[in-house]
């Protein structure tokens, strides 16, 4: 799966989402871009899910309509996110294309 990792997702993440091809936003020189322009970018670079953590996405942006998936963490906490690791990797396997989920972790 081709995984794109917001801004405000922690790098360190990706080590445990290994068997997955992750990038983040920054790496690919998208730093400066919202997450409306963001997205469509995503969307034609071939990425199947965005990871955020950004709580407002759901409010700001109109996700209708798109082909990739959006996963919503609750946090970016590293330590909460990796002792979640098994949650979230399950959450991304089930994610269809196009589907919006947040996950609660704890």
């Amino acid at each position: 799966m081709k995984v794109l990792l917001d801004e405000c997702v922690p790098w360190p993440l990706h080590r445990g989402l290994a068997g997955h091809d992750c990038t983040t936003a920054q790496r690919q020189g998208w730093s400066a871009v919202k997450n409306g322009e963001l997205l469509r970018l995503a969307e034609e670079a071939g990425f199947d899910l965005f990871v955020t953590s950004d709580q407002g996405i759901r409010y700001q942006q109109n996700l209708a309509g798109r082909r990739i998936a959006i996963l919503e963490l609750s946090t970016n906490d590293l330590r909460r996110l990796q002792l979640s690791l098994p949650v979230i990797v399950n959450e991304m396997m089930t994610l269809r294309s196009g589907e919006y989920r947040r996950l609660a972790i704890p």
